[in-house]
């Protein structure tokens, strides 16, 4: 890879030559460009295509990228990997054999793979007389009829004489200027179609750029492995430049990896964007030419350069026609990463033939369910319809709401156009913002379901427990299950207390406005509670033998402690020991005398002497007054603060 950099400002479309083999499709190439695409011995040594190749043309401000695949039937793999990111197809047919097998399977994966414009190349015309041409120019158009080539011009053209050379350049010119470009601010990807080493830089993969740009220096992601690169170099058509961008034939030079672990069917893509897949969800068309497809009929699967084995699942149907479509789901037999809108070609398990195509509309789909009725409305409108009800139909069928980063797995929107959406879509009110930062959408009606279950649980816990100022904060968004992610529920619980529905003071949550309200046999209780508590100074008894000695059952009595805790009139120094505030409040001010008469130094026999206590109370209570900061443990002595 050269080091010296230019910056291209020029158009930059990909030419993709089609054709039967043996039609010249090379040797156009060649007289267009002055580059024989054939880049390997056995290619040149056979006179035919085997792998892709490539060529560059720079015409009147227009960069042509072409890509020159291979036309023998054995070979339709390679050539499916150089149809992705054609943006015109160059349609070779020979003038001296007229259309032929290849030239029909190829024009319909250019069509089944979106290609909208064309140019048709009569090649090696002057092996035939006018007569002959003029009715292969008629074949060609009859052919072509009702297609995306219906209006393409037509060019006699001879690689050997050059004749028809100039207006074919013309005609791809006029093809190219209708072109809409590719946008540059979308997320970078760029399926691999050659990987190889060379001496000095490495590693080395090339590809059509279909999305977003790259330069030196940037970090990408590897599909499907997820191992993170970094880019040490890129060119296009053949030159180091300082940016590739959309649809240029890129070359990158990578660090970090070695071209051995680098295969055609990956993916360079921005990193922690994109999520790898074994199913998708589909439209499926199936050409006039094939079988009927049958439900769970295994064929070849090829997305971009990759190339797998798909079992076919349709909704609502068992079977698909020759010439129809249908939605469908696909498992794949290995992980790929495709996006929504991009194209597929799939093709008969055996013999290998082309049978159909279509377009990817759910990429991270989930398993075909018998149940799932909305499925196909689902599909109708991520195929039809506008972002917002795109968002609003993903989000309602999320159960547990739909994150940032799965939005933009599924439909490759940049942050601006997500962010955007969903604002419009909250002021709406059919989808709740959760979580603004990372950003969480629910549906309106899953966040008014989780709204009421927690109104509902709240008063439930309070009915049943009429002693206990509340519910835990923890316990509540537990009780929802793992269907509420977190976010929902602080959502749902700090829209319940902005509404004062409910109150959550600390890490309890209750009614608004709800108090306890004791029965007279339990004030009872609680008085006696206390004042067990409050007659024992600090010889207190334990827990267990204060509630014994009530007249009901240890559980409530359990609760008014726990009431006379809340209220601070107990105080646990230890799991065993309860003391009252007055007895701790007395041994305060005893320490305070102590330090004032005899010193700031007291020992564990000194204070069981002063608080006439065993040592059973003294330990926990110093320890007790150590974590208050009253005391400070040095040695075996303690220092009054």
């Amino acid at each position: 890879m050269s080091t010296a950099t230019q910056t291209i400002a020029a158009k930059s479309v990909i030419i993709g030559t089609a054709g039967h083999i043996d039609h010249g499709k090379s040797a156009l190439v060649e007289a267009l460009t002055g580059t024989h695409p054939d880049r390997l011995e056995e290619e040149k040594r056979r006179g035919i295509t085997i792998d892709l190749g490539f060529a560059f043309l720079e015409e009147n401000g227009v960069r042509f990228g072409f890509v020159d695949v291979p036309g023998h039937e054995r070979f339709v793999s390679n050539m499916l990997a150089g149809a992705a990111g054609i943006d015109v197809l160059l349609l070779v047919i020979a003038a001296d054999e007229s259309i032929k097998p290849q030239t029909r399977e190829h024009f319909d994966i250019c069509r089944l793979l979106g290609v909208q414009r064309g140019v048709v190349a009569l090649t090696k015309s002057d092996l035939v007389d006018s007569d002959t041409l003029e009715l292969v120019r008629l074949e060609a158009e009859e052919y072509l009829r009702g297609s995306f080539l219906e209006h393409a011009r037509i060019v006699p053209v001879s690689a050997k004489t050059r004749a028809g050379l100039d207006d074919l350049k013309k005609a791809l010119r006029e093809a190219a200027a209708s072109t809409t470009a590719r946008d540059a601010s979308r997320y970078f990807r760029l399926p691999i179609d050659r990987a190889f080493a060379m001496k000095g830089f490495g590693s080395v993969v090339t590809g059509t750029l279909i999305s977003g740009s790259v330069v030196a220096g940037d970090e990408v992601e590897l599909f499907p492995g997820g191992e993170r690169l970094r880019v040490r170099g890129v060119q296009s058509g053949g030159k180091a430049v300082e940016r590739a961008r959309p649809g240029q034939r890129t070359a990158v030079n990578l660090a970090g990896i070695e071209h051995t672990a680098l295969r055609r069917g990956m993916v360079l893509a921005t990193p922690g964007k994109f999520r790898k897949t074994r199913r998708i969800d589909i439209r499926l068309e199936m050409l006039r030419s094939a079988r009927k497809l049958k439900q769970g009929t295994s064929v070849h699967f090829h997305a971009g350069t990759a190339e797998t084995i798909a079992e076919v699942f349709f909704y609502g149907q068992k079977e698909l026609q020759p010439g129809g479509n249908a939605f469908a789901n696909l498992k794949l037999q290995d992980e790929v990463l495709v996006l929504p809108g991009d194209h597929f070609i799939v093709r008969q398990f055996s013999p290998v033939v082309t049978i159909g195509g279509g377009t990817v509309l759910d990429p991270l789909a989930r398993r075909p369910m018998l149940r799932d009725a909305g499925r196909g409305a689902f599909l109708e409108t991520l195929e039809r319809g506008k972002g917002e009800e795109i968002l609003a139909a993903m989000t309602e069928r999320a159960i547990l709401g739909l994150s940032y980063e799965e939005i933009v797995a599924r439909t490759a929107w940049t942050d601006r156009e997500i962010r955007a959406t969903a604002k419009k879509l909250s002021e709406a009110g059919g989808v709740k913002s959760v979580s603004v930062e990372p950003l969480v959408l629910v549906s309106g009606r899953v966040f008014e379901e989780v709204r009421k279950k927690i109104l509902e649980k709240v008063e439930k816990f309070q009915k049943e427990n009429p002693l206990l100022p509340g519910m835990q904060r923890e316990d509540l968004r537990a009780s929802l299950g793992k269907r509420v992610r977190a976010e929902t529920f602080r959502a749902a619980l700090d829209e319940l207390i902005a509404q004062k529905k409910l109150d959550a003071p600390g890490e309890l949550v209750k009614k608004a406005g709800s108090e306890i309200t004791l029965q007279p046999q339990e004030a009872k209780a609680k008085d006696q509670i206390e004042a067990a508590f409050a007659t024992a100074g600090l010889a207190v008894p334990s827990v267990k033998e204060v509630l014994a000695q009530l007249a009901m059952e240890a559980k409530r009595g359990e609760r008014l402690l726990q009431i006379l805790l809340r209220e601070k009139n107990l105080v646990r120094v230890s799991p065993e020991l309860v003391f009252h505030r007055q007895a701790l409040a007395q041994l305060k001010e005893r320490l305070a005398g102590y330090k004032k008469s005899k010193g700031e130094r007291i020992s564990v026999p000194t204070f069981k002497e002063l608080t006439g206590i065993t040592r059973k109370y003294a330990i926990p209570l110093l320890e007790y007054l150590d974590r208050e900061r009253i005391t400070r443990r040095m040695g075996d002595e303690r220092v009054i603060l």
